[in-house]
């Protein structure tokens, strides 16, 4: 399945599918997931609705796409410092404050839509959550190995909890987007110790 997705997308050039993505994305942030449709992507983008089709499937992949293209850098479980507390701040580098505001409404938004559209939150686990999961199970496995982490610790399941949950709920308890400065000192006050890492 996977071969046949990118066979699809291989008539489209690397520079034109970003130029897409970016456009699918503006959309999103203007009109929210319910509203946007291919009708609108294709006139934003001076493609055809078929192609559209043709090359994604429909408007939860393309979506999807969209946003997994857009993460920044390369993937946490690439990233490897020598430390966890050194991962997990090398991970908030990648973004500035700026693209964590957009991202974080983004977000918020999409968590919305995915309530009343299956195919978009099946497509959103499958490209996202599942691979963001697959990736903090590594750096925490490194930790481990490394005896950082006792193997036992409880709250090695509750990392990508405590992760998601300081990044969306911003907005709702501060009433202000998520920064890197608060995301890191989270990192140092919550997630650290509970896994019985020092940070100092």
């Amino acid at each position: 399945m996977a071969e046949v997705a990118t066979a699809r997308r291989s008539r489209i050039t690397p520079e034109r599918e970003a130029e897409l993505y970016e456009a699918v994305l503006d959309l999103l942030r203007e009109v929210g997931y319910d509203a946007l449709t291919m009708d609108a992507v294709a006139a934003r983008t001076r493609s055809s609705k078929a192609t559209l089709y043709r090359q994604w499937g429909g408007k939860a992949q393309l979506v999807v796409q969209a946003i997994r293209h857009n993460k920044p850098g390369k993937d946490l479980g690439e990233i490897d410092t020598g430390s966890l507390r050194g991962d997990f701040h090398a991970l908030l580098g990648r973004a500035d404050d700026a693209r964590m505001e957009q991202d974080s409404a983004l977000m918020r938004g999409l968590a919305m839509a995915m309530h009343a559209n299956p195919d978009l939150h099946s497509e959103f686990r499958r490209q996202i959550i599942e691979p963001e999961v697959a990736d903090f199970r590594r750096v925490l496995r490194r930790a481990v190995d490394r005896g950082e982490v006792r193997p036992d610790c409880p709250a090695l399941d509750f990392v990508v909890h405590m992760m998601f949950g300081a990044f969306v709920t911003c907005a709702v308890l501060d009433d202000k987007p998520p920064t890197r400065a608060f995301l890191t000192s989270y990192i140092d006050a919550v997630v650290l110790p509970a896994l019985g890492v020092p940070t100092r």
